[in-house]
Order: structure tokens, then sequence, then C-alpha cells
């Protein structure tokens, strides 16, 4: 029984099969098996195996492969360059990996700074203010004008914000499930997490939110099976074709979902929620990305939703609702779920 083994060789045949990369690796860690992220000094373009903390054990060290848009000869420059010694810092990696600032701006957003004490948002300070690698003649002469920036105190970006992040960045983060910050907002409504719903009886009726993971519908069934999952684990759904009718865009637009229906348990003991009703709450990810206050604009991930004007002081009443301005696809701050028709 190998884990670690199994989980690296899964993540680096990607894309392919049932479950994303996040899933995978949260298996892993419900396994014990200890999960690294991505770091200039550690990580190659696959995804390995290292020594763990525990001795007889191996960590998986997440690679180069799994931030979105990095390529594998930036990578393989960078390692290169590595084999020498390891880098100090930002402006030491660019200039002997000959990286672009593209793959500069890509490591700085996938958090892969660490290991020179640097963390997101610093990095990405640092990787703005670094000298291009290349300049023509008469630019050159320019750079002078521009002067040195002083270094700047930067805000601590909040855990939520980070983990949002990680999700546009990596598809997946090692320091926390997305609903775990929104909680307590559906817990007020009386929506329950996944572990709470796998306790309630047999036949009785409840919501349970989560985010989108897999729409399946078989070829010809008459039945929608769909996935959602939380901090607390995974709830899977059945809905009935006359009931997908009704719920049709829900059912297909929705990145975070509640769902609303009857427990159904069965004889082996696997938990299904059968769900007549449907709603898309993809709009609750963008508070991801603003601090706890909520009254303030989105910061760094403001791409997320583009259209959300700040808020105002006095806008806190309607904060258990989104903004209706944007449509649920427009809210990027996680990967889109797998469906199969």
């Amino acid at each position: 029984f190998h884990p670690a083994v199994f989980t690296c060789a899964l993540l680096n045949s990607q894309p392919m099969g049932f479950y994303a990369p996040a899933q995978l690796v949260r298996d892993a860690v419900e396994h014990g098996v200890t999960v690294l992220p991505v770091d200039v000094n550690a990580s190659l373009w696959d995804n390995g195996l290292e020594a763990g903390t525990t001795a007889g054990q191996e960590a998986l060290r997440l690679g180069f492969r799994q931030v979105d848009g990095f390529r594998a000869e930036w990578a393989h420059n960078l390692v290169a360059a590595r084999t020498l010694a390891r880098f100090t810092g930002i402006e030491d990696l660019a200039r002997r990996a000959d990286l672009p600032q593209r793959a500069m701006n890509l490591l700085a957003d996938a958090d892969a700074f660490r290991s020179l004490a640097k963390d997101r948002r610093e990095a990405l300070w640092d990787v703005r203010r670094t000298p291009p690698k290349q300049l023509a003649l008469f630019a050159a002469a320019d750079v002078p004008e521009l002067g040195v920036e002083p270094d700047a105190q930067l805000p601590a970006m909040p855990l939520s914000e980070q983990v949002a992040a990680d999700y546009q960045t990596t598809g997946l983060s090692l320091k926390a499930h997305p609903m775990a910050f929104l909680r307590d907002r559906f817990a007020a409504e009386g929506i329950l997490s996944s572990a709470q719903a796998c306790a309630t009886r047999d036949g009785r009726r409840a919501r349970v939110a989560g985010i989108v993971l897999v729409r399946q519908r078989p070829g010809k069934g008459n039945a929608i099976f769909v996935t959602i999952e939380d901090e607390t684990g995974v709830t899977n759904g059945l809905i009935w074709a006359r009931d997908f009718e009704a719920n049709r865009r829900a059912v297909m637009a929705s990145r975070l979902m509640v769902l609303e229906g009857v427990i159904q348990r069965s004889e082996e003991g696997v938990t299904h929620l059968i769900a007549s009703r449907v709603q898309d709450r993809s709009a609750m990810l963008r508070f991801l990305s603003e601090d706890h206050a909520l009254d303030a604009p989105l910061c760094r991930a403001d791409e997320v939703v583009r259209s959300v004007p700040t808020r105002s002081p006095d806008s806190r009443t309607s904060l258990s609702q989104p903004s209706r301005a944007q449509h649920p696809r427009d809210v990027r701050v996680l990967p889109k779920s797998r469906d199969f028709h």
C-alpha cells in the first residue's frame, strides 16, 4: 500500500479520469501522505517523492506542471540552474534560470517562493520590481530615471484569499478548503455540511452546500448524479429527470451548489441526497477574495469578478447575499467541475 506513489502517478497523468487534482491530493492526505507545495528550490516539472518527516514514509512534492500556464521548458531551465546552487533570491533566480517575466509572475501567483522567505504578496511585489532580463540599448538609458522603489511593508493576505489564489493557480490548496470560510454563512441558513448530512437519519429532509466536483448523466438514464464537496467530505446527490428540468440552469452552471431534498441510505451504508431543488450559490465565492470585514475592494484577485463594484460602508445589510451583477460563470475562483454526459 503506497498512497504517495499512487497519487503521484495519477497527478502526473492528468488530465484523466473522474477525479481532479484537488480530490486526489485530499484523498492522499486522508491516507496519511504529507503533501508539499510547489517551490522553486524543491520542485521538478513532474510531481515527485522526497523524504518525509516520518521515518520510512515518503512525502509528495507538487511539481511545476500543477501551475496553470507554466511551461515545461521553463521548469527544465529552472531545475538546471538550481543544480549548481540553491536560489538565494528572486532576482538571482530570474538571472540564473533566464526566465521571462510571465514565468516569474506565474511562480509568484502560485506562492512558489516560500523557500526564499517570500509569501505570495511579497513575491508578486518583488517580481514586478525585478528588471527585465534584457533591455534594448536605448531603453537601458531610461532605467535610472525610474528610480529604485523603496521596500514596502505589505499587509498580510487573508487566508481565504490565499486559498482562492491557490485554486486559481494550481487547482488545489494545501492551506484550507474554500467552504470552511463560508461555513458560518451557510449554517445561519440551516444548511448542513457533508458530515452532518451523512449523520442525518434516513428519510429526513436536508440542505447541503458544496463545491461542484462532478456532474454525470448516464446515456439513457433518468437521473443526474452530482458530487459536491466541502471541508468535511463529499455529498452524493441524485436528481431525477423531472426535477432536473425545473433546476436545469442551477444544475449545469453552478460551481457552488446547494442541494435540497431527502436523505437516502442504502443497506451498504452509502448515503445519497435525493434532491428536488438546486440553488446556484456560486456568487458566494467572491467572499474568498476579500478581507474579513467584507467592505474592501477585491485585492489582487479582483479579476474573479470584475463587474462587482466596491461596496460602500453602509452596504453591510446585504452581505448575506452577494451582488447579482455577475453571472455565475464569471466566478473564476475555482477550476471547472468534471462533467460527463
